[in-house]
């Protein structure tokens, strides 16, 4: 056999084992990449791993979802496809590695192209991800034991995307009275239903309330909002409370001023949480608490203020006492006072007072 020939022979060889590869599917071309890695003595590179899981049900048809630990909300495949009126894997040599234009599998038909748009395209990229079972896995000494990347999903966003470009190419094969396959009117069923299932509830808020990232999403997003109000390291003091507030709640309580310079009752204390940082932002008074404990004594060893950051927190706490000043002003008792701010500036979690009477002018 010559050299031509040979080379021939081993390209089609080569040809022939990455069609196989692809065929048993991206889990399989996954362990082989880990396999390369360890033998050259580095450590195989985990897929993203899945932090919540949970199951979504729309109609009669169950999605298995999952969060992965950079929030991002996914659907797996088998359920995408079940959704979309589809057999739950991809058909031999249609696996989800296997791309025409770009395109995923449930794609690639030519008559949906003139409904895909080049954000659809990017988001329908398969993601390997290691299921919640396989996230604790930690491995032993080298030869490392590589666990199999059996999970594969997208993005939650593009199952109703997916839907719509469907939905468009029947709706206007209609308008323009052309047939449409018999193929497709079990994927038109199916899609009709994910859609009227989605129409008052996000696919993400699925997601969330299935896997339980709900809870966690929204300490994520207060958080985020404390960080803008309180800042990492202790500022210098500075005079943040007017001595107007002082006064008049001195007034309002019936007791006598004798100036700031003179300790005030420990209730003052109990006044300002009450009125400025519990109804600054949620959940600052509580982080502030965290931030400023009290010491033995009940004393603490700084100003709540003096962890509020220059560009969101004082402006806010400014704006916020001056309101309450204005209120203290208009109030002629301390029960008018308290109803008003009741009013203003409810607590978050606290039932609204409706008052049943006006008070004496």
């Amino acid at each position: 056999m010559d050299d031509e020939t040979k080379n021939k022979a081993a390209t089609e060889l080569g040809r022939l084992g990455g069609k196989k590869t692809a065929e048993r599917g991206p889990e399989y071309y996954a362990r082989i990449q880990a396999m390369r890695q360890t033998r050259a003595g580095g450590r195989p590179k985990l897929p993203p791993q899945a932090a919540y899981e949970g199951i979504i049900k729309i109609g009669n048809i169950e999605m298995p979802c999952a969060v992965l630990e950079d929030g991002t909300r996914l659907i797996n495949q088998a359920g995408l496809l079940r959704a979309l009126g589809r057999a739950r894997s991809p058909k031999a040599g249609k696996g989800v590695l296997s791309t025409v234009d770009d395109l995923p599998f449930f794609l690639q038909a030519e008559a949906l192209k003139p409904f895909i748009t080049g954000e659809l395209i990017e988001s329908t990229k398969p993601v390997f991800y290691l299921p919640k079972k396989m996230v604790e896995h930690s491995f032993p000494k080298p030869p490392y034991r590589f666990p199999r990347p059996d999970a594969v999903g997208y993005n939650a966003e593009v199952l109703p995307q997916v839907c719509e470009v469907y939905l468009k190419f029947r709706d206007q094969s209609l308008n323009e009275h052309k047939k449409i396959p018999s193929r497709y009117q079990h994927i038109f069923e199916a899609c009709d239903i994910v859609m009227r299932g989605l129409a008052h509830v996000g696919i993400a808020a699925l997601v969330d309330e299935a896997t339980g990232y709900q809870a966690i999403r929204d300490r994520a997003a207060l958080q985020a909002i404390l960080d803008q109000f309180l800042r990492k390291e202790l500022a210098a003091w500075a005079k943040r409370f007017p001595t107007e507030f002082y006064q008049e709640l001195f007034r309002l309580r019936e007791w006598e001023w004798k100036g700031m310079k003179v300790n005030r009752p420990q209730a003052v204390a109990g006044y300002t949480n009450d009125f400025v940082y519990d109804r600054l932002v949620p959940g600052i008074r509580e982080e502030l608490e965290r931030l400023n404990p009290t010491n033995e004594r009940g004393r603490r060893k700084h100003r709540h203020h003096q962890w509020l950051t220059d560009e969101v927190g004082h402006p806010a706490l400014a704006q916020h006492l001056y309101a309450v000043i204005g209120l203290m002003r208009a109030s002629t008792s301390w029960e008018q006072f308290t109803e008003m701010m009741d009013r203003a500036f409810p607590k978050k979690g606290t039932t609204l007072f409706l008052p049943i009477a006006e008070y004496e002018k």
